[in-house]
């Protein structure tokens, strides 16, 4: 009984671990893949920095961030499009990052909501993400390299909050992205329609402000092919600078 005990552990350990390798949802959201000014391989949409060129470190104290969940077509081929507001990635390792995902596995939309603490994996939450629901998040740096992150599903009322730490986190940027996300390389991009950000504010400084506030620069990136095809653009910004849209174009990668 002991050695029948024993075996039933050890299959339960290797079906868990299959589980979690052969998962669909075993992929990162992952720093910008630069590839020329205003363009990225797997990023969409806005980042604020001090200086796009010399940002100051230990900056960014808050982003927060409004957007309502895309439904995706889908066909055979496996796609994936993540959809989050965060600090640092733009010009940086690190990214402290909460969204949601609205992906297709094996024909079928999947959505669910996560956060990130790259280069640790991401965590997937228990919470229900349902397409045309309106989605709120904050990242807040709190201190000594905690942060605190909190979604907020405002047509159903569920929330999420958690504190993380990054001690080695930059601070050095702000931003509002739809990603092709990254497991070996850049996944195809889910055909999502258009993502619409609202509320789009960030704390630079000790100083508050939308994405256009005079006090930094921003940076609206074009996700691309490595041969310069468009894969997802973003709109302009709104006249106060708080909202914007981003268009699906093509799943690449």
């Amino acid at each position: 009984m002991k050695n029948l005990n024993l075996l039933l552990i050890l299959l339960s350990v290797i079906f868990a671990f299959s589980t979690l390798y052969f998962s669909p949802y075993a992929i990162f959201q992952a720093p910008r893949i630069h590839l020329k000014e205003g363009t990225s391989l797997n990023w969409a949409g806005y980042a604020v920095q001090t200086s796009l060129t010399k940002p100051m470190n230990g900056a960014v104290t808050d982003v927060q961030g409004t957007w309502i969940v895309p439904a995706v077509i889908c066909s055979a081929t496996n796609s994936y499009s993540s959809f989050w507001i965060g600090i640092d990635g733009y010009s940086s390792n690190t990214v402290e990052q909460i969204g949601t995902d609205s992906d297709c596995s094996s024909g079928k939309a999947v959505y669910y909501a996560w956060y990130e603490m790259y280069p640790k994996y991401p965590v997937n939450l228990a919470m229900a993400i349902t397409p045309g629901h309106t989605m709120s998040a904050e990242v807040k740096f709190l201190g000594s390299g905690n942060f605190q992150l909190t979604i907020t599903d405002l047509t159903t009322g569920a929330t999420f909050l958690t504190t993380q730490k990054s001690p080695s986190a930059k601070r050095s940027s702000a931003e509002w992205i739809a990603e092709a996300p990254w497991s070996g390389g850049v996944l195809p991009l889910a055909k999502f329609g258009t993502v619409s950000f609202t509320s789009a504010q960030a704390t630079l400084n000790g100083h508050p402000g939308s994405i256009s506030d005079t006090a930094w620069q921003n940076d609206a990136i074009t996700m691309t092919t490595s041969s310069g095809a468009p894969k997802a653009t973003p709109s302009t910004l709104s006249s106060d600078g708080s909202s914007f849209s981003i268009t699906w174009k093509s799943a690449g990668p």
